[in-house]
């Protein structure tokens, strides 16, 4: 393997400008209260419901579980 030819040390790094940096903090706290409050409650609900229609479609089908006759 070669290496880089192109070496940046940390004083050629372009660092972001505070209002970059906020904004970026900001759009990550909305992402994170979208999830949380949102998006997972949101699929845990439809995980679950999912469950539940499937058991009863294949009660439905195959009759309840129990004791074989």
């Amino acid at each position: 393997m070669t290496a880089c030819p192109i070496s940046l040390t940390d004083e050629e790094l372009p660092m972001p400008s505070p209002s970059e940096d906020t904004e970026g903090k900001r759009r990550e706290r909305r992402l994170f209260v979208f999830l949380v409050i949102f998006l997972f409650p949101l699929l845990s609900v439809a995980l679950v419901g999912a469950y539940g229609f499937a058991v009863w479609f294949l009660q439905m089908l195959f009759g309840p579980p129990g004791p074989l006759n």
